[in-house]
């Protein structure tokens, strides 16, 4: 699956929460020079991306520091 990207922190985590509900999976946010993007967590590779987030459908929204 093609990560979803955005410039807008705000809608990328919007489209975060949405994913995660309705593929009802875990999926990151994650940073990428400028950009944000979404992306189921079964699918990330380990490339050199910052996440941010972890969005879980049945705990919600987590910071991963």
């Amino acid at each position: 699956m093609e990560p979803q990207m955005s410039h807008d922190l705000s809608l990328a985590q919007q489209h975060a929460w949405n994913l995660a509900r309705t593929l009802m999976t875990p999926v990151i946010l994650f940073q990428s020079d400028d950009e944000y993007g979404v992306l189921p967590a079964d699918d990330f590779d380990g490339a050199d991306l910052v996440i941010l987030y972890e969005y879980d459908p049945y705990l919600g929204g987590q910071p991963v520091l």
